[in-house]
């Protein structure tokens, strides 16, 4: 296993920067998501880490050994670098059979016939494709082709895997099927791994920490619970879903500890606790994030402390919940409640004051 440091991490080309001062350090079995829309940057990140582009800004170290350095010019190519990729389109060679594409990496290190049946068929088993080894690639599904490119990428052994939106092209149910499968695998194996994704959900599932980026800057690194539950800034809220924004000025401030503080706020809309990552003088105004399903469907009608209330503009059935759309002093609140509650025109909501967060304003 080895560890991936990267500092102060660019890429131009002429005068557009697709990747802007990066740093960032994956630790020894971890598992990383780059998160962020299309261009963000994070495809690029992957592709300089795995030498498939040459950084033109800082430095990139694999294992405590630079691998890529702007300033002395120095750049190991791809294949020097130990290092396994699964990509999008899974590269899959048709013309091979299943165990022909898995053996190839080892075909190319000249690995002998005997150790190489060994470790290809170890491979196979690893991702339960044993038994297709003779089969021929173009046979398989989508998610076996996943697998296969899995294997092929495991089967020298890398000490850090890459992966570029590898579920990307899978349906729903099987994207979560082979997600979990391939944690699991990970989990298990202890393989240091850096991964692509523009799925929320599936960055959150999977990783161990998140990186979101946006114009090939990075906004926030941290578990997923925290970059959910406690975005450093609006435009990570607003990348999760359809998070409500309450504006809000601050009453009093309370410290919790060292990186959580209580605030009483109050607002048009609605006024209670929330919480938030440092101090705010009392008279600030902040932005209370309130994510829809931290709004509980309260009995009635009247108004409570604590509560607010709207009337119901859309409603949309989720399978087990229903996705509603609550107009509250002139604005749009976005609320999650179980598929079969009973909604009158007129509802009143709590807040989940643990849930609520304070941003800058």
């Amino acid at each position: 296993m080895s560890n991936v440091v990267l500092e102060k991490v660019s890429r131009t080309f002429g005068e557009f920067a697709a990747v802007s001062g990066v740093d960032l350090r994956v630790n020894e079995g971890e598992f990383v998501t780059l998160l962020g829309p299309s261009g963000c940057g994070k495809t690029t990140t992957l592709r300089m880490v795995a030498g498939l582009e040459q950084n033109t800004g800082g430095r990139i170290s694999i294992g405590g050994r630079v691998v890529s350095d702007a300033a002395r010019d120095l750049f190991v190519p791809a294949e020097h670098r130990a290092l396994g990729m699964v990509f999008q389109s899974y590269a899959i060679w048709p013309h091979m059979s299943v165990f022909d594409n898995v053996a190839y990496p080892l075909r190319v290190r000249r690995v002998g016939r005997s150790d190489m049946r060994r470790r290809v068929l170890e491979a196979l088993q690893l991702v339960e494709m044993a038994d297709y080894a003779d089969r021929p690639a173009p046979a398989l599904s989508g998610g076996q082709q996943q697998r296969v490119a899995i294997a092929r990428a495991l089967v020298f052994e890398p000490a850090l895997l890459l992966l570029d939106e590898p579920l990307s092209n899978l349906d729903a149910r099987l994207r979560a099927q082979m997600g979990s499968e391939f944690r699991a695998l990970q989990k298990r194996l202890g393989i240091t791994s850096l991964y692509v994704t523009h799925d929320q959900e599936e960055a959150m599932a999977l990783s161990d920490r998140v990186v979101v980026m946006q114009a090939g800057r990075v906004l926030q690194i941290g578990a997923p619970e925290d970059i959910y539950q406690r975005p450093a800034s609006r435009d990570v809220a607003n990348f999760f879903g359809s998070p409500n924004l309450l504006p809000a000025t601050v009453v009093s401030c309370a410290r919790l500890s060292d990186a959580d503080f209580a605030l009483s706020v109050r607002g048009s809309a609605w006024e209670g606790t929330c919480h938030a990552g440092e101090a705010r003088a009392v008279g600030a105004e902040v932005l209370v994030l309130v994510r829809p399903e931290s709004m509980r469907l309260a009995e009635g009608t009247a108004p409570a402390t604590g509560a607010l209330s709207g009337r119901v503009v859309q409603s949309s059935f989720h399978g087990a919940r229903r996705a509603v759309t609550v107009e509250v002093h002139g604005s749009l609140m976005h609320a999650e409640v179980p598929a079969t509650a009973s909604l009158s025109e007129q509802v009143t909501f709590t807040i989940d004051e643990k849930a609520a967060w304070a941003l800058s304003a």
